[in-house]
């Protein structure tokens, strides 16, 4: 009976070993299990899962479609290669449209890298994480271009949406700076709370967790990889880490050099104004030049230090050079800026403004007062051949500086800002050469100058 009393308590004594060996393996198994990233409306609770640099063979890790993804680019290159050398571009279907003069660096070898673009590039969007802070982005208003493009990649409509992510000559990082400074930042902005640490976790959170579920990001250390945006916060979301992403390509509104913008590798993106529900230029057409009797033409609001040098000297002193604030009705605003010859483009807090994108639109010549601006779409197109450039040390000489361009050189600018339109139309679906191929095209040549 004493032996049988004992039973009970030997047969704990050996389970408990046991017990302790399964919970040891389940927290040291834990990190590498599968999850779903969920980031909500709140700061992420935990730190995100460490970021690393360690370079992995790429030969470990292709998932099987990387020497075929590397063939067709060359193939690619091999095409605009021979247009350069021929002058004439080969398609397999014929062009609607054709680029010329010069407005364009090389309009051959923008035409077939098009051509190639058109039928090769193929993108993954990441599907991990819900909105709003992924997978959302704003649609109309001054961020608008960034969540018309996200919308566009994830609509399923995109001839450039890649089925599978081994397919895919590039990844898309759905990640919305304009949703998180909404949701995360704006509750709290009384409070002068512009601590960026916050931005950064989430960011690293979702990067972490696709680096750590799929080889992509690794093989290439994020060079096939990038992230689009127009909030002005957008170039710090590389800055807490700045050797992991180091590689990584940066679509951004606020292209500026003397912020860490790096032109060979990240790509500017035009700043678009769109009320709710209109797509195309913002108002197409604009008057003819017989009909435009204002030479110069600004109005907005008097912030960064280029745009109070502008008041402080033109602001209602001259009427053949109208500066004035910030008007109440944009209908008002467009139709002044199409009554103008030229529209001034001044930088505020930041490089970038939709003005650029307005005025070319109604076919105002833009006039370009900025510092250290990298220039949306300037691998192709010579933005000195249909605007016109102030320095900032020459404000005071706008008047004479604009009044001295001949009739003759202001009809052919005016020419070719109409010649360009169609490269800053917001279209859905997106159309060749509107806005967003122009996006996807500069995308489209960086991946051309990686070989993995």
């Amino acid at each position: 009976m004493a032996a049988a009393e004992q039973k009970p308590s030997h047969v704990i004594l050996t389970l408990i070993p046991i017990f302790l060996l399964l919970l040891y393996a389940l927290f040291a198994v834990s990190p590498f299990l599968d999850r779903k990233l969920s980031v909500s409306a709140t700061v992420p609770a935990a730190a995100p899962p460490p970021l690393t640099t360690e370079k992995i063979d790429v030969r470990r890790n292709a998932s099987g479609g990387l020497e075929k993804i590397e063939e067709e680019l060359a193939r690619a290159r091999a095409a605009i290669r021979e247009a350069i050398r021929c002058r004439s571009y080969r398609s397999y279907k014929e062009e609607e449209f054709v680029p010329s003069g010069p407005v364009y660096r090389n309009p051959t070898a923008f035409q077939q890298s098009h051509i190639e673009m058109v039928k090769r590039f193929k993108i993954w969007t990441y599907r991990e994480g819900e909105r709003p802070l992924v997978h959302r982005a704003p649609m109309t208003n001054i961020y608008s271009i960034e969540g018309q493009f996200l919308d566009e990649m994830e609509s399923g409509k995109s001839p450039f949406r890649a089925q599978t992510p081994e397919e895919a000559h590039m990844f898309y990082i759905p990640v919305s700076v304009a949703s998180i400074i909404h949701f995360i930042y704006q509750p709290v902005l009384t409070k002068k709370d512009y601590d960026r640490g916050r931005l950064h976790r989430i960011v690293d959170d979702y990067v972490g967790i696709v680096a750590g579920k799929y080889p992509y990001w690794n093989r290439s250390q994020g060079a096939d990889h990038f992230v689009v945006s127009c909030h002005d916060w957008a170039p710090d979301v590389s800055k807490d880490n700045p050797k992991f992403y180091s590689k990584l390509i940066r679509v951004l509104c606020n292209a500026n050099t003397s912020e860490g913008f790096r032109p060979a590798r990240d790509a500017s993106l035009p700043e678009v104004f769109l009320d709710y529900g209109r797509l195309g230029p913002v108002q197409p057409g604009g008057s003819d030049p017989s009909n435009r009797t204002t030479l110069a033409f600004f109005s907005g609001g008097i912030h960064g230090h280029i745009r109070r040098l502008l008041f402080e000297r033109w602001h209602g002193k001259d009427r053949d050079v109208q500066v004035i604030e910030r008007l109440p009705d944009r209908s008002i605003y467009m139709a002044r800026m199409a009554r103008a010859k030229f529209c001034l483009c001044p930088s505020g807090h930041e490089v970038a403004s939709p003005r650029i994108v307005e005025a070319i639109s109604v076919g105002c010549v833009p006039v370009l007062i900025s510092r250290n601006y990298s220039l949306p779409f300037g691998e192709v197109l010579d933005w000195s051949e249909f605007t016109v450039t102030v320095t900032v040390e020459r404000i005071g000489e706008i008047k004479a500086i604009l009044g001295g361009v001949s009739e003759e050189r202001y009809l052919e600018l005016f020419r070719r800002v109409k010649g360009v339109r169609r490269h800053f139309a917001v279209n859905r679906p997106a159309r060749p050469y509107d806005l967003l191929h122009m996006v996807l095209h500069s995308l489209w040549l960086r991946r051309l100058n990686v070989r993995l």
